[in-house]
């Protein structure tokens, strides 16, 4: 919507998810679909850009997803990916022990199980090359997660992120934990109370890749 209605009014912006959870009222020029992009894709028209945004372990192949992306570009269309990317990591020795530290770990081992690895944003530029886009240009960035920097501006990035991590934490553990890896659900729901202490703890200096 930011993209159609804000900044692009002469254009359709289509959004795609698997499941109906967008707003019923949107720009004129703007629509929604429910679809499964790891199906083939059934658009006739090319699109002249392509925006995937926090996909990271919906996929069971980012290669054949980029693939598809390539095809259904207009030649000299653009793709914008952004995600963040796993292991958890610290400027220091803070994380260590944490709970925080064993979120992303178990987060890890619970995707590549199933073949939808939390490490696969760190390939973005190489899969990018390799499903046939040119001038591809990586930028890293790095989100704390908890508002332990000084600076000003990742400062409010931190408590964007924070916020994230707080809301999402009992979605981004339950299936995989219980399905899994195993657990039962009150063991997930008391993990996660550990790992929401620690993500109110501005001594551990944690931060995710971007």
């Amino acid at each position: 919507m930011d993209f159609g209605a804000m900044r692009h009014v002469n254009t359709a912006a289509a959004g795609v998810d698997l499941s109906p959870i967008q707003p019923d009222e949107v720009p004129p020029n703007c629509y929604f679909e429910v679809d499964d992009v790891e199906r083939t894709w059934t658009w006739t028209r090319p699109f002249d850009f392509i925006f995937i945004r926090h996909g990271n372990s919906c996929f069971s192949s980012w290669e054949d997803l980029l693939r598809k992306a390539y095809d259904h570009l207009e030649p000299g269309g653009y793709i914008e990916l952004q995600d963040n990317a796993f292991p958890i990591a610290a400027v220091d020795d803070s994380l260590d022990g944490t709970a925080v530290a064993r979120w992303s770990s178990l987060l890890l081992q619970g995707t590549e199980a199933i073949g939808r690895s939390a490490r696969a944003p760190a390939s973005f530029a190489r899969m990018l090359r390799d499903a046939g886009f040119e001038d591809v240009v990586e930028r890293r960035e790095y989100w704390p997660l908890t508002p332990w920097v000084r600076d000003r501006r990742l400062h409010d990035r931190a408590g964007w992120v924070n916020a994230a991590c707080l809301d999402g934490l009992e979605a981004s553990c339950l299936a995989i934990f219980t399905r899994v890896l195993g657990w039962a659900r009150e063991d997930v729901l008391a993990f996660c109370d550990e790992v929401r202490r620690d993500l109110k703890d501005t001594r551990i200096h944690a931060y995710f890749d971007v």
